[in-house]
């Protein structure tokens, strides 16, 4: 179920800029607002009420929307419409106005009101989704259940990579048998192409009443590096010398991609860009 709230203004739009010819139209206010499912969230479009006279004009969107818990995000748009990818946020509260900038100089020249609007998505039953790839190849993913989740929801996982749909091999459950984590092993994944997570929840009783949530990352920001391998000691010219080869990883290999740290015994742990790190000895006083 949707749930949408509207506010619309009509304004006469002040002019901000000095110099630019008058516009004797007045701005309206974006209307008709309209708001179509996603995969990955909403498509938010609206109709600019814009006139000939107004066209001449080079003309832009500015769009502030918020989730529950988090900052607003501004962004200024040439398209009259934005994909907003809800994660596992259950809505958001935004604001559009329109904007007429100058051809030469892009100084703003009139604006209208802002158009307020309320978007209720469907419920939403899981938090704290996160995944961490290990081992080049192993993936685990957990998620907690939220209070007002059906009592006979269950939960299951899948993820689209590189063209290719991948259920959960192996699920982790809670005391009342529930689904909370996932992990797989044997897995390989292509770091130039992003993961799509895909979690549905299924209420047992009512066959109909699915909801999926997705949530999108790249391997890399998932991956927990492994040390360093090919680590040898040696002593040279009074120093101890340490040198290593970057670990395996399902991202670049290149040297500029790692930092290391070094640490020798009660010593703090030194941060070194290069693949070898040299100590020197000093004589005991």
């Amino acid at each position: 179920m949707l749930l949408l709230s509207l506010t619309w203004y009509e304004m006469i739009s002040v002019s901000l800029a000095n110099g630019e010819p008058a516009i004797t139209a007045s701005i309206m206010a974006p209307s008709d607002l309209h708001i179509v499912k996603h995969d990955f969230g909403v498509i938010l479009s609206w109709n600019s009420n814009i006139t000939e006279e107004i066209k001449t004009y080079y003309v832009k969107y500015v769009l502030i929307y918020k989730f529950d818990t988090a900052k607003e995000i501004t962004e200024r748009l040439q398209e009259k419409e934005k994909m907003i990818r809800l994660g596992l946020h259950s809505g958001f509260h935004a604001k559009v106005k329109t904007q007429l900038l100058s051809k030469e100089s892009e100084d703003i020249i009139k604006e209208s009101n802002w158009t307020e609007f309320t978007y209720k998505a469907p419920p939403v039953y899981i938090q704290n989704f996160s995944c961490v790839i290990y081992n080049i190849s192993n993936l685990n993913c957990t998620w907690d259940i939220k209070t007002e989740a059906p009592e006979d929801a269950q939960y299951f996982l899948s993820y689209r990579h590189s063209r290719e749909e991948f259920q959960c091999q192996l699920y982790f459950t809670n005391a009342k048998n529930k689904n909370i984590g996932c992990h797989m092993k044997e897995v390989y994944f292509n770091h130039a192409n992003k993961i799509r997570f895909n979690i549905t929840v299924k209420e047992l009783s009512n066959s109909s009443e699915n909801h999926s949530y997705y949530k999108k990352f790249t391997p890399q920001r998932l991956e927990k590096l492994n040390p360093p391998i090919n680590v040898s000691i040696s002593l040279e010219n009074r120093s101890i010398k340490i040198n290593w080869k970057p670990p395996p990883t399902i991202g670049s290999a290149k040297k500029k991609c790692f930092t290391y740290q070094v640490k020798i015994t009660d010593l703090e742990p030194v941060d070194v860009s290069e693949e070898e790190y040299v100590h020197p000895i000093h004589d005991p006083a």
